[in-house]
């Protein structure tokens, strides 16, 4: 099931949880504004080359839209849609106002120079930049960019509109970049994992972890969950596998993905199958890589006890059925991996404020924000006695209908 399908269909249990009513229903699920966009630039060489753009802006019932924009070969209309209604739902259960949005080009990043993303960046800001603001529509780094997209797209937005740090988050710190933006979405992860095993009297310490992806959320989760004697017995990426019954040396690991780019050739683990770290004995198992990867053909065969959503769908319906039979739990993308749109709202409002906030501050409201979103999705779960994905949904969807109506919405 595509990201797009699968989304709706949890957006569509939520919403008869709910008991809404079938037009708001459907008026929640269509997206605001979606827009398409040809971005053509020369290449170095000197020849031209075209590419697509997307923006999806799905709601703005509880606040300006926010979403990233991921440079990627496999970025497409179905895709772009389903990420902006995820992030949709995600802002409303973290509980910040903000609506759901997404963006991205298909394009390959690493086949591109430095100064062809530049150029690719600012076409696709000169065709967006009118729908795009602090305000309105606040894009963020994702799979493929970084602080330094954002660098040229605030860049290219100023040209318009003047000096507008609060335009886009994730910026470099000397652009108005908040402190802790970097690990914040492993850091969230680590946080939403404490929450969950304090429900059920355990700890990080003592627990062995598999991180799919090791990528800036797997990674940074990764060091984070070593620093509180959490053990990671087995990492991926795109590079290779590898497996530590004792617990892979993380500081020694990162050091060496850096200098490598990528986990291949580290000498403190056993290179093993990518395709069977999912499947890895281990506690808790974060995939924090692509969507779609826990499916039904994986999930029999996954003994983890808890599957933490580092990654946006990372787990098909089917393969919820199977695992929920399993008696696995899954703390849910929607809110497990919202420490980095939260820490975004922080870099926000400090850009209005014009008050930047030291790294301590910025830890401490996260941790807050996520104690709190896990105690108002058990709430939701009691509720309705469901599942802690319906739990997730049926929060963020019931917020943003409420506000719609508040805001004067009529059949």
């Amino acid at each position: 099931m595509n990201a797009l399908a699968a989304t709706n269909r949890n957006f569509r249990l939520a919403a008869r949880l709910l008991g809404l009513d079938s037009k708001l229903e459907q008026s929640l699920l269509i997206p605001f504004r979606e827009v398409k966009v040809e971005c053509t630039i020369p290449k170095d060489d000197g020849s031209l080359a075209s590419f697509v753009g997307f923006r999806v802006q799905h709601d703005n019932a509880r606040g300006p839209m926010k979403g990233g924009i991921r440079y990627h070969p496999e970025v497409d209309h179905d895709e772009v849609n389903a990420l902006a209604q995820l992030m949709t739902w995600k802002t409303a259960v973290a509980n910040i106002p903000y609506g759901g949005a997404k963006g991205g080009i298909g394009c390959n990043p690493g086949e591109l120079s430095i100064s062809e993303l530049e150029r690719l960046t600012r076409v696709f800001t000169q065709k967006i930049h009118d729908l795009i603001g602090a305000h309105r529509d606040v894009p963020a780094p994702d799979m493929g960019t970084g602080p330094q997209t954002m660098a040229w797209i605030l860049d290219e937005y100023s040209k318009f509109h003047g000096h507008s740090p609060a335009t886009v988050t994730g910026k470099p710190i000397d652009l108005g970049g908040s402190l802790g933006r970097d690990a914040a979405t492993g850091r969230g992860v680590l946080f939403a994992t404490e929450a969950l095993l304090n429900e059920h009297g355990m700890s990080i310490s003592g627990q062995r972890f598999v991180i799919q992806g090791f990528g800036n959320v797997g990674s940074w989760a990764a060091q984070l969950i070593s620093e509180q004697g959490g053990k990671v017995v087995a990492v991926s990426d795109v590079t290779g596998a590898l497996k530590n019954e004792k617990g892979l040396d993380i500081p020694s690991l990162v050091n060496h993905v850096n200098e490598n780019h990528g986990v291949k050739g580290f000498h403190g683990g056993d290179e093993m199958d990518p395709n069977s770290v999912l499947v890895e004995d281990c506690d808790i198992l974060i995939p924090a890589a692509l969507g779609g990867v826990i499916n039904r053909d994986t999930a029999k065969d996954i003994r983890a006890k808890f599957i933490i959503e580092a990654a946006n769908h990372p787990t098909d319906p089917e393969a919820d059925e199977i695992l929920a039979k399993k008696g696995v739990v899954i703390l849910p993308d929607i809110y497990a991996n919202s420490g980095g749109v939260t820490v975004s709202y922080f870099e926000w409002v400090q850009n209005i404020q014009g008050f930047m906030w030291d790294g301590d501050k910025v830890n401490a409201e996260l941790h807050k924000y996520m104690t709190r979103g896990l105690k108002g999705v058990k709430d939701m779960c009691r509720t309705h006695n469901c599942d802690l994905r319906m739990g997730a949904f049926t929060l963020g969807v019931s917020r943003v209908a409420r506000a719609t109506l508040l805001r004067g919405w009529e059949a």
